[in-house]
């Protein structure tokens, strides 16, 4: 029988999970600072509503599939933002909510790419291009607290779209010349032009190339600038990029994404009307902050080691967790405690043997300094604390 992970599936232990608790600490803190408040949905959804409109975007043609024992088609979600649908009914707008967890795509693995990874959303329905500056602050706030170099671009839909009718493209290729159009700068200009042609549309890739300042003939361009605006409000520095399109087709109008040293994009998002409430939101990919991030636990590990005085040893540790130290205990060796405790990288060892149990003290070693001492408990937890 094998035990190894399927492809694109991962395990997660030690020093890295607990990067990811932190990560997780950072990002609820953030979120309801701006006052998003939590939720929580099913990971197995029908699959006609997984699928919703968008049957020929790419995350939506990945889902993973599924049938419950009454036959009925079935698949697990691909992102958050589709169930908000479900979770904005009877609630009062703006509703701001955050979630983190786990979403899934039958899609093939390459780089950071797994096909179940953590997605961390914020969105609010019910938004307006002020809300738009708010999420992207958030972002701001997120990255520079993990210690990440992040740069977000912006652009809006509503501008291709303006581009496209003027140059006078036949409106039901629209959605595939605009990802196409999001490809030239992961393709050669060749491979997108070529692309183009099928859909007599090539003579766009000239104007999606040109200076920013071009694009203010436009009358679309107006909301990118309103959101630049208010982006100075949060001390967000954001830049236009005329081809960003992201992939989900449910987009109307701004779009955001966040890259940083890695080829895949952080964070991304943008704008929808769901229900016919204007909207907007993003999302951080946990795998991709954990690996770009050098966050670490700033609290000492701690271990109580027993020297065949167990039960000392439990009220000694439960003293400690009382107080909110965090410990673990060993019963056993002295040899053996101080190989776990330096393979776990524990950096404070109490010793609590029959000595000090007649003196009522623990003897307490630093393993990084080596430096020993005897302490009362309460003495302890105060210097711990």
């Amino acid at each position: 029988m094998a035990i190894e992970t399927v492809k694109g599936f991962r395990d997660f232990t030690g020093e890295e999970a607990q990067k990811r608790e932190l990560i997780r600490d950072v990002l609820v803190r953030i979120f309801e600072s701006y006052g998003f408040e939590p939720a929580e949905t099913p990971v197995v959804e029908y699959k006609d509503f997984v699928r919703g409109e968008n049957t020929n975007d790419e995350a939506v043609s990945d889902i993973f599939k599924l049938q419950d024992r009454g036959g009925r088609d079935l698949a697990l979600r691909y992102e958050f933002t589709f169930q908000l649908k479900r979770l904005m009914q009877g609630k009062k707008l703006p509703f701001k909510r955050y979630q983190i967890g786990p979403v899934f795509r039958d899609e093939p693995t390459t780089g950071n790419r797994l096909r179940q990874f953590t997605q961390c959303d914020v969105d609010i329905v019910g938004a307006t291009v002020k809300d738009e500056a708010e999420v992207l602050a958030i972002v701001k706030r997120v990255l520079t607290e993990l210690g990440i170099k992040f740069t977000i671009f912006i652009n809006n839909r509503k501008l291709m779209n303006e581009i496209l009718e003027k140059e006078k493209i036949e409106k039901e290729n629209w959605e595939k010349v605009i990802r196409e159009i999001d490809k030239i700068d992961k393709s050669s200009e060749e491979e997108v032009y070529n692309a183009l042609t099928q859909y007599y549309a090539e003579s766009v890739l000239d104007v999606f190339k040109q200076d920013n300042k071009a694009f203010e003939k436009y009358d679309s361009y107006a909301e990118i600038k309103a959101l630049m605006e208010i982006c100075k409000s949060y001390g967000v520095e954001v830049q236009f990029k005329p081809s960003l399109a992201r992939g989900l087709s449910y987009y109307n109008g701004s779009v955001f994404e966040v890259k940083s040293d890695i080829k895949e994009t952080i964070t991304a998002g943008g704008s929808f009307m769901f229900n016919e409430v204007q909207s907007t939101g993003l999302s951080f990919g946990l795998e991709r902050l954990s690996l770009l991030t050098k966050i670490a636990p700033s609290k000492k590990k701690v271990m109580v080691i027993s020297i065949g005085q167990d039960e000392k040893a439990i009220e000694c540790a439960e003293k400690l967790r009382d107080n909110k130290i965090a410990c673990t205990i060993f019963y056993g060796k002295m040899s053996k405690a101080l190989e776990y405790a330096n393979a776990k990288k524990i950096s404070l060892a109490i010793f609590v043997g029959e000595e000090e149990s007649k003196k009522k003290v623990v003897k307490v070693k630093d393993l990084d300094s080596g430096k020993e001492e005897l302490i009362k408990i309460e003495d302890l937890i105060k210097k711990i604390k």
